[in-house]
């Protein structure tokens, strides 16, 4: 419950604040947000196979996004930015999806 107080907090606050991403940090935003949802929905299965630990799942939060962002960094310094982007795109893509078909099957039992 207060995860969802907090989200409609911050999609508020973020609405009427208006705030501007910088140029820099643009490339690397996508990536966080994919590497992110790919631990939220991680951490959602684990808890619904009742093993979910709230230190692995901000370790693997944080992880996530930090090697994601520096897979792009390197990408970026090599000049096939878009390339390795792409590959960590289809990865998370890849575990997330894995995650929801976990889930489907855990909720609806098929």
């Amino acid at each position: 419950m207060i995860g969802v107080i907090a989200l409609a907090v911050g999609v508020v606050l973020g609405l009427w604040l208006d705030p501007t991403v910088p140029d820099w940090i643009q490339p690397y935003l996508p990536i966080a947000v994919v590497a992110a949802l790919d631990a939220v929905f991680g951490g959602l299965r684990a808890r619904l196979d009742e093993i979910f630990d709230a230190k692995v799942f901000v370790v693997s939060f944080v992880s996530n996004v930090l090697i994601a962002a520096l897979i792009v960094l390197l990408g970026d310094e090599l000049g096939v930015g878009g390339q390795l982007s792409t590959a960590v795109v289809v990865v998370f893509g890849i575990r997330i999806f894995g995650n929801a078909s976990a889930i489907r099957r855990h909720l609806f039992k098929a």
